[in-house]
């Protein structure tokens, strides 16, 4: 299990910052079938750099940001596993990549993490909705808290 910092020492702003980022580099990472730190790489050299059209994170938001993703290297297989058993009637070629990397990402947070569940779902669902299509909001509000519900009734 990956460890995990106390929550409190990454503000609420710096940890949807840090969420977003996150999503981007694994977005990014599986639409240029790239290795994730090969797209990490880039995204913080373009951040450093002044190239990046979002806003420079933090230093505690960029070391979130790097948590999720080594985690995300470390447990990506056991995350889609999980999906592929919540997600039903759908398969991961068809369905929209924004949606499926927001939902990795806040799998891997809510199970592997053992972040609180309810501000995990908020922040996918908003990056679901920026970045997603119209349903996307509600698609991965609707995966996620079936996974929070079996996750709760298997504590």
């Amino acid at each position: 299990m990956t460890r995990r910092r106390d929550k409190a020492a990454v503000p609420v702003g710096n940890r949807r910052a840090a969420r977003e980022f996150a999503f981007r580099v694994l977005f990014e990472a599986s639409q240029g079938d790239i290795p994730l730190t090969l797209a990490r790489s880039r995204a913080e050299g373009n951040m450093r750099e002044g190239d990046d059209t979002h806003t420079p994170l933090s230093g505690e938001a960029l070391s979130f940001a790097g948590e999720l993703l080594d985690a995300m290297e470390q447990h990506r297989a056991d995350v889609d596993e999980l999906l592929r058993r919540t997600i039903r009637g759908w398969s991961f070629e068809t369905m929209a990549q924004t949606d499926l990397n927001v939902m990795r990402l806040a799998a891997l947070e809510m199970v592997w993490l053992n972040a609180p569940h309810p501000p995990v779902i908020e922040s996918a669902v908003r990056i679901a909705r920026k970045y997603g299509g119209d349903d996307s909001g509600k698609f991965v509000n609707g995966v996620l808290a079936s996974l929070s519900r079996a996750q709760d009734g298997a504590r």
